[in-house]
């Protein structure tokens, strides 16, 4: 097994987006604890933070093996957002030696959830196995249902922000899903842009994505909505006392999000699209960095 093979197929880079979630759990966490005198802790949002980098990498790894393993890998046009990353079919690690490094990953982080299911109660489980769900049966499963770009909306959005608060109070609260629910919006629009260089190759393999099932101009349209979604989103949620006011800072990021919706409509001239792709993955970490500083600045001037 190559090092540079298990650094590949981890795709480090997009890590960036699991670390971006634990901040802003705990941001969110340590807003509330300067406001209402909630608990938080700097070494359970350190924890909760490594887990969630562990958890993604067992993601990654895993949509790596099964999509090697059903042959699609062989077959997609590589993209530095899509088509896997390429470890596996270039021989950097075998299929054998690619499942066992997601056993690995996904094993070292049962300690981690077993110790917060001790500390902060048991209701953290539920959201533990759900999440193991969405881990282990989107690719061989829910990528074959109509609609899928719900399963990376919740496991890699919504349920990694709940998480990262939780580990502080030991409770699910209202605050805590309405600060996630931009990460749903994001990341489901994250993997469904991603969907559209692949739609072909997807097909021969029984894969049901929006732009197999809308066409691509339809989920063009599904994804302009959720980008606006977003932005409606965080404005209701200020004008209604439910997040600080400065989240507002997320607006900053209306011109890209503009650019990108625009784009969204140019599928069919890879040279355009490649870019916005890329812009895309920029307004996904920068929109969800910026509530998070929303969060901390509002906790700062909260006294």
């Amino acid at each position: 097994m190559q090092l540079q093979g298990i650094v590949t197929v981890i795709r480090v880079p997009f890590l960036i987006l699991a670390l971006i979630l634990g901040v802003l759990g705990a941001a969110v966490a340590w807003y509330e604890s300067r406001r209402f005198g909630t608990p938080f802790h700097l070494g359970y949002a350190l924890l909760a933070t490594f887990g969630l980098l562990v958890a993604h990498a067992a993601v990654n790894i895993f949509n790596d093996y099964f999509d090697c393993r059903s042959g699609l890998d062989y077959k997609t046009r590589r993209t530095p957002f899509s088509g896997g990353s390429g470890a596996i079919p270039s021989g950097m690690l075998t299929l054998r030696e690619a499942l066992w490094l997601g056993i690995f990953c996904f094993a070292f982080i049962i300690p981690v959830g077993v110790f917060f299911t001790l500390v902060k109660g048991w209701m953290l489980v539920p959201l533990l196995v759900l999440a193991t769900l969405l881990i282990v049966l989107y690719t061989p499963v829910i990528l074959k249902m109509g609609y899928p770009e719900w399963s990376p909306g919740l496991g890699l959005g919504i349920l990694p922000v709940m998480g990262a608060y939780f580990v502080h109070v030991g409770e699910y609260t209202l605050s805590a899903f309405i600060a996630s629910m931009p990460s749903y919006f994001l990341v489901h629009n994250l993997l469904l842009l991603n969907e559209f260089p692949d739609v072909e190759a997807d097909a021969t393999i029984g894969r049901r994505t929006l732009p197999i099932v809308l066409g691509k101009k339809g989920a063009a349209v599904v994804f302009s909505l959720f980008i606006l979604l977003v932005y409606l989103w965080i404005v209701a949620a200020v004008m209604l006392h439910a997040m600080p006011a400065w989240t507002l800072l997320a607006l900053l990021t209306l011109p890209i999000g503009l650019q990108v919706i625009q784009g969204s409509f140019r599928y069919d001239d890879m040279d355009v699209f490649l870019p916005v792709m890329m812009k895309n993955v920029l307004l996904v970490l920068l929109i969800q960095a910026l509530i998070a500083a929303g969060y901390v600045l509002g906790g700062i001037f909260s006294k």
